[in-house]
């Protein structure tokens, strides 16, 4: 009967130990890219984004079996080895400003006070979840993104 009290007590340091917790830390805590961001990873970037379309709006869903605006973002960085937190507003923290003018597929976009985002495909497009339709393409122009554009980063 000790020997089982000894196993639970163990097993109980062990998970309270290793537990999950949804602390949100400062953009200081999360190891930024190495080097200097390249077009090659913001390709692959939209190209991963562009995969996931179709896939359901999950309000904090992070994973391919539904996504909300910033779960999207994180996971997609997240397959590339560039971690960032899972809030538009943190997000937007990271990386190096963009001219709209300028933008590359890759590059993430932010709208309505940093409270939207998506990935930059080209041509004007970008990808995102949203509700309904969960992640699709949108157009910069459209009067809705295009009123409500905050910016954008290159990560």
């Amino acid at each position: 009967m000790r020997a089982i009290a000894w196993i639970v007590l163990l097993l109980a340091v062990v998970l309270g130990v290793g537990a999950c917790s949804k602390t949100v830390l400062d953009p200081r805590d999360y190891q930024m890219p190495v080097g200097a961001p390249t077009n090659e990873r913001g390709v692959i970037a939209a190209r991963i984004a562009q995969s996931y379309l179709g896939v359901p709006y999950i309000w904090s869903g992070a994973s391919p079996s539904g996504f909300d605006c910033s779960g999207l973002v994180s996971y997609v960085y997240g397959r590339l080895g560039v971690s960032i937190p899972h809030n538009a507003a943190q997000q937007f923290r990271f990386g190096t400003p963009v001219d709209r003018a300028e933008l590359v597929p890759g590059d993430v976009v932010f709208f309505d006070h940093l409270r939207h985002n998506g990935i930059y495909v080209g041509d004007g497009r970008f990808v995102h979840a949203t509700t309904p339709g969960g992640v699709k393409m949108a157009r910069l122009e459209d009067d809705w993104f295009r009123k409500r554009w905050v910016g954008a980063r290159r990560l």
